[in-house]
C-alpha cells in the first residue's frame, strides 16, 4: 500500500519533476517508509512506500526494469504474486527483488495490456515504456485502490489522491454542477469519471487507459461480472451455495494474510468481521491481533458493541484490543478526517475509522476488514422491496430508498447558477439499472451498489482513513472471484433471514449464535448523529465562511432554515441534510479551494 504520482507530457516538452515531487510529498502518510522519483523525457513518476512485502530496498519504487524497458509505480497488494513470480520465471524472466511490485512490471512485460487479468488483489498501476514512450494506467476490478487524473492540453497528471494533484498546481478547482447534483442526491457518491472538481477525474474501476505520445488515448473495461444465474449451478441446493461461498471466502481471507509484517483484523463484532476472524482461526492463525472501537453513550444511544467483539475474541483466542474513545470534543478528529478525504464523504463512520486507524497503526501495518458484505450479499434494507417488483419498477423502488433529493429538492437547495440540467443522479441510476447482465431488480440493485456505491463510499472511506495513518486495509469480501460467484447466487438466498441469509447460515457453522441473531450493527459515533453544540457551530462557521459566501452554492433561505432547526431534515438513509452541506464546504475549505 503506497501512494503514486506522475506526469506525462504530450506537447513535446520534458516532464515537470518538481511538480511530481510536490504531489508525492503530500502522500507521506500513505507511504511513510520510503520515497522515490524517476524521470525520462516526457514522463516523471513519483512514489511513497509503505513496506509490507519485501522490506528491502530492492522493492523500492519507481521500479526500473532495464531489460524489459519498463518503469512503473504501484499502489496496492497482489495476493498471488508468488504464484505469478514462479510462472514468469518459468517463462524466462529474471527477478532482482522478492516483492509484488516487480511481479506487476514483469507481468506487463509478458502479457502486455492483458497483465491485469493475471493479478489477484487491489491495485493502481502506472507503467511507461521506454521504447514507445507510451503510458499505461490501470485500476483494480472493484476500485479498492484510487487513481485520480488531471488532464489539460499537452499534459496528464495522475496520483493516488485528489489533494496530491492540487499540490502539483494548475488544476481547475471549479465545482462541477453535475457532480454537485450527484453529491447532494446520491448520498455523496460522485460516480466516475467525475469528481466534485471540474479539473479532476478518476479512472473507473476495472479500467486500463493507454496514453500515446502523439496525444491519442484509449481505454477498455477488462472486468464486468454477470448478475445472472449460471445454468451450471441450477441444481445447487442452499447448502451447495453455502459450501461454495464458504470455500471462496476462506480462500479470500487466506490470500490476504500474504505479508512480511503481521496482519490484524478490524473486529466490529458484527457478522462480517467476526466471520473473517473465525476463518483465519480455522486456517491456523493463532494470536491474531483484533481491534474494536467504542464511544461513550450519548442521549441513551449505545456507543459501542464490545459485548459482541469481546465474545468473538474470546471464542477464537485473539489478541484483542478495545479502543475506548471517551466523551470529547469531536471537532479536532473531524477536522483531521476531513483533511484526509480525497473527496467529500458524509458518512459519520469516517471519524470512527480515522480514530480507530490511528490507534491500530501503533500495533500493526496491515488489517483485514469485513467491508463489502452488505453490498455483495444483500444486507441492506432496500433490497427486499426490489424483490417485489420487476425490472421496469426497479428505478422508483431504489430511488425511494437511496436517493436523497430529486430535481425539485435540488432546486430548493442550490442557487440557480449551480443547478445542472435534468436530474443527473436519477438519470445515472436509471441507466445503470437498465443495463443488460442483471436478471432481476434485486440483481440490478446489487450490481449498482457493488460497482458504484461500494467503491465511492465505504471502500473509499476505509482507504482514506486507514492510509492517513500508514495502515493497509484488505477486504476479503471484495476478492473478485468471491464477487463473481456471489453475483450469480439466487437473490432469495441472499435476502433470507432479513438479509445476508446465505452468509448467516455460513456463520452458524463457525460463530457463536449471539453474533448472528442480533440487530444489524453500525459504527456508532453518537456525538455526530445529532448536530448540536460545537459540531453544529463548526457547520455554521463553514457555511458562513468568506469562501462559502463567494462560492454561493446554496440558497441562503434554505441554509438559514436548516440552521434554525438543524436536525429537522433527514435523507431516506437518515443522513442529516445540513451535515451534507456543511461537510462539502468543510472539505473545500480544508483543501484550500476558495
Amino acid at each position: 500500500m503506497c501512494g503514486l504520482a506522475g506526469e506525462f507530457r504530450r506537447d513535446g516538452s520534458r516532464a515537470d519533476v518538481a511538480a511530481v515531487e510536490r504531489m508525492a510529498a503530500t502522500m507521506s502518510d500513505r507511504g511513510p517508509d520510503d520515497s522515490g522519483v524517476w524521470a525520462q523525457g516526457a514522463t516523471a513518476l513519483g512514489h511513497r512506500r509503505l513496506k509490507i512485502i519485501d522490506l528491502s530496498a530492492a522493492s523500492g519504487q519507481p521500479l526500473v526494469d532495464a531489460a524489459a524497458g519498463l518503469t512503473g509505480v504501484f499502489n496496492g497488494c497482489i495476493y498471488n504474486y508468488r504464484e505469478l513470480r514462479a510462472e514468469l520465471q518459468a517463462k524466462g524472466h529474471h527477478f532482482f527483488s522478492s516483492g509484488d511490485s516487480e511481479v506487476v512490471v514483469k507481468a506487463y512485460a509478458e502479457w502486455g495490456l492483458d497483465f491485469v487479468d493475471h493479478l489477484i488483489g487491489m491495485f493502481a498501476v502506472a507503467i511507461t515504456e521506454r521504447d514507445t514512450g507510451r503510458l499505461v494506467l490501470a485500476r483494480d476490478r472493484l476500485g479498492i485502490k484510487p487513481l485520480y487524473l488531471a488532464e489539460s492540453p499537452g499534459v496528464v497528471r495522475f496520483a493516488s489522491t485528489l489533494p496530491a494533484l492540487l499540490a502539483g498546481g494548475g488544476v481547475d478547482t471549479g465545482i462541477d454542477p453535475v457532480a454537485l447534483a450527484h453529491y447532494l442526491s446520491f448520498h455523496s457518491i460522485v460516480p466516475p469519471p467525475r469528481t466534485i472538481l471540474r479539473g479532476v477525474a478518476k479512472l473507473p474501476p476495472a479500467t486500463i487507459r493507454v496514453y500515446e505520445p502523439d496525444g491519442r488515448s484509449h481505454e477498455r473495461v477488462y472486468w464486468n461480472p454477470s448478475f445472472t444465474r449460471n445454468p451450471e449451478r441450477d441444481a445447487w441446493s442452499a447448502e451447495d451455495w453455502q459450501d461454495a461461498l464458504l470455500g471462496s471466502l476462506t480462500t479470500a481471507v487466506r490470500r490476504r494474510m500474504v505479508a512480511d509484517v503481521p496482519v490484524g483484523v478490524l473486529l466490529s463484532g458484527g457478522l462480517d468481521s467476526s466471520l473473517v476472524v473465525a476463518l483465519l482461526a480455522g486456517e491456523g492463525q493463532r494470536g491474531l491481533s483484533t481491534f474494536s472501537i467504542g464511544f461513550d453513550s450519548v442521549g441513551g444511544r449505545e456507543g459501542d458493541e464490545f459485548r459482541y467483539s469481546d465474545l468473538v475474541a474470546k471464542t477464537f483466542d485473539s489478541d484483542h484490543h478495545q479502543i475506548r474513545v471517551p466523551s470529547q470534543d469531536l471537532v479536532p478528529p473531524l477536522e483531521a478526517a476531513v483533511a484526509a478525504m480525497s473527496e467529500p464523504m458524509v458518512s459519520h463512520d469516517c471519524v470512527a475509522f480515522y480514530l480507530l486507524s490511528q490507534e491500530v497503526a501503533r500495533h500493526v501495518k496491515v488489517v483485514q476488514s469485513g467491508q463489502g458484505a452488505d453490498e455483495i450479499l444483500g444486507g441492506y434494507h432496500w433490497y427486499p422491496p426490489l424483490a417485489q417488483v420487476g425490472r421496469d419498477q426497479a428505478l422508483d423502488t431504489y430511488a425511494r430508498a437511496f436517493l436523497d433529493r430529486d430535481a425539485a429538492g435540488l432546486a430548493r437547495v442550490l442557487d440557480p447558477a449551480w443547478l445542472a440540467a435534468g436530474d443527473p443522479a436519477r438519470e445515472f441510476v436509471a441507466a445503470h439499472l437498465a443495463r443488460t447482465g442483471a436478471e432481476t431488480a434485486v440483481d440490478a440493485g446489487l450490481r449498482i451498489d457493488t460497482q458504484i456505491m461500494l467503491t465511492d463510499d465505504p471502500v473509499k472511506r476505509v482507504d482514506n482513513m486507514t492510509m492517513a495513518h500508514g495502515l493497509e486495509a484488505r477486504v476479503p469480501f471484495l476478492d473478485h472471484e468471491f464477487v463473481e460467484l456471489a453475483a450469480t447466487c439466487p437473490p432469495e438466498l441472499k435476502l433470507a433471514q432479513g438479509g445476508k441469509g446465505v452468509l448467516k447460515e455460513i456463520g452458524r457453522r463457525v460463530l457463536p449464535h449471539e453474533v448472528i441473531d442480533r440487530p444489524k450493527g453500525y459504527f456508532p459515533v453518537p456525538g455526530l448523529t445529532h448536530l448540536e453544540g460545537k459540531l453544529l457551530d463548526r457547520v455554521r462557521d463553514a457555511l458562513s465562511a468568506p469562501e462559502a459566501r463567494r462560492r454561493g452554492l446554496y440558497r441562503a433561505d434554505y441554509v438559514n432554515a436548516l440552521l434554525d432547526d438543524p436536525n429537522a431534515e433527514l435523507t431516506p438513509l437518515n443522513g442529516n441534510k445540513l451535515w451534507q452541506l456543511g461537510l462539502l464546504e468543510m472539505w473545500l475549505q480544508s483543501h484550500g479551494i476558495g
